[in-house]
């Protein structure tokens, strides 16, 4: 279908080139039929000087045929810029991708650091999509619960799967997804995959192993969240967590009260508290001294993945109203509230120690936990034990406002280039794989 598309452009390129060099023939290189000659009439009167031109004829049409032969240059030219451009846009679409959001991490990856628009822009849509072109590579996204194996069409020869992998559930269903797309492999149908995973907390995602193509599979690029060990840089890269698409939280524009305006809490807390947790440690320290009067908190005993509209208005609010946002350990270190932040220019206080389980370690890694982040320089607090806390908020009531302003700017000027950053070693990765010789 590619192949068949490109040389039907090709013709009416060439065909469109042969017709513009016959015309330019036309008008530039044909010869011309003399012109008839015109009876010379003696003109007498005050003007007879200015229309006297010696032996030369005076021709009344030469203005016009001057000014057609100009036209027909300007019209040529045109021609010739066109056809290079179609052909040079054609050169540079070198690779089509067809993009399946299974997952909500999906969203992240198409708004958040692409910025992409999808129709129609109702989220509880059943299906979704939109595109773009970037680098050399135009993308397509499909996204929603119409979205299902064998019933849309597969219009590109590159794919890649946004799936989830956290718990088993969720892991069925994505080998389904992978099923599929092995057999389109099989039959020709597609030419590369790509998975970007929603890894388990406690990086135990062993079971994506077997698909990719260095343990002869088909995956040939697998982008994971959290530390997990297996990232190598080469076919396995970590990719950012990103916000609570599943819970609706939106791409955030930078307002200029957002900068300027003074905030009324230090910091903010809006979670849940584990039993035996450093959650419990921080609140201990938070109701010390007052310090929780200080800053917006707001404790539940209880998990809840389901936002009701008051509570998602209240934690914007927070975001929004705080200096600092506290993100004490869960099961992982990296949690979606580190970006949250980021995105109301609420700076992240970030409890830096490992979780249990089968995280860091990464041969190309020594700063795990968070080594992505760190890697690319977030400009966080980190601490290592929540009794850090009171001096911080000391130093912090201590700030000026203007202070606080161009920390906000720092913040939110880093995370728009962190998405950016990502964007393009996403896309550099792509082309680097699936068109290996054209690498520049």
């Amino acid at each position: 279908m590619r192949g068949a598309r490109r040389r039907l452009c090709s013709a009416l390129i060439v065909a469109y080139g042969l017709f513009s060099l016959y015309a330019a023939y036309t008008v530039f290189l044909r010869p011309r039929r003399p012109a008839a000659a015109r009876p010379h009439r003696e003109r007498r009167g005050p003007f007879t000087d200015h229309v006297g031109l010696g032996n030369e004829e005076w021709n009344p049409w030469d203005a016009d045929e001057r000014n057609e032969l100009a036209a027909s240059r300007q019209r040529y030219e045109a021609n010739l810029k066109m056809i290079k451009y179609a052909r040079s846009h054609l050169e540079q679409t070198s690779l089509r991708v067809q993009i399946w959001g299974k997952a909500a991490i999906g969203l992240y990856l198409w708004q958040h650091v692409f910025g992409g628009q999808l129709e129609p822009a109702d989220g509880t849509a059943q299906w979704r999509e939109g595109s773009q072109k970037a680098g050399k590579t135009y993308f397509s996204f499909l996204t929603g619960p119409s979205v299902v194996p064998g019933y849309f069409s597969v219009e590109a020869e590159h794919v890649v799967l946004v799936l989830n992998g956290r718990e088993p559930a969720k892991v069925a269903y994505a080998t389904q997804w992978l099923h599929y797309a092995r057999t389109l492999m099989e039959s020709r149908k597609i030419q590369h995959v790509a998975v970007v995973l929603l890894g388990n907390e406690r990086c135990n995602n062993a079971w994506i192993q077997p698909y990719l193509k260095r343990n002869g599979g088909f995956v040939n690029l697998l982008f994971v969240t959290y530390d997990y060990a297996f990232v190598n840089e080469e076919d396995i890269f970590q990719w950012p967590l990103g916000v609570a698409t599943y819970r609706s939280f939106p791409v955030v524009e930078p307002s200029w009260s957002m900068l300027h305006d003074p905030r009324s809490y230090l910091c903010n807390f809006l979670g849940t508290i584990y039993k035996n947790s450093s959650r419990e440690t921080l609140m201990e320290i938070l109701k010390q001294d007052g310090l929780d009067k200080l800053c917006w908190i707001a404790a539940r005993e209880q998990w809840q993945p389901q936002e009701t509209n008051e509570s998602f208005k209240s934690y914007q609010d927070a975001l929004l109203q705080s200096d600092l946002t506290l993100c004490p350990v869960g099961i992982n270190t990296e949690c979606y509230r580190i970006y949250e932040a980021c995105s109301y220019g609420s700076l992240p206080v970030i409890e830096d120690v490992m979780t249990p389980g089968d995280c860091g370690n990464s041969s190309m890694y020594h700063s795990a936990p968070l080594q992505l982040l760190k890697t690319m320089g977030a400009p966080f607090i980190f601490i290592k034990n929540w009794k850090e806390l009171p001096a911080i908020l000391e130093k912090e009531n201590k700030m000026s406002l203007q202070e606080k302003i161009q920390r906000r700017k720092k913040l939110l000027e880093w995370y728009r280039n962190f998405k950016a950053w990502m964007k393009q070693k996403f896309i550099n990765t792509l082309e680097n794989s699936f068109l290996p010789n054209d690498k520049g």
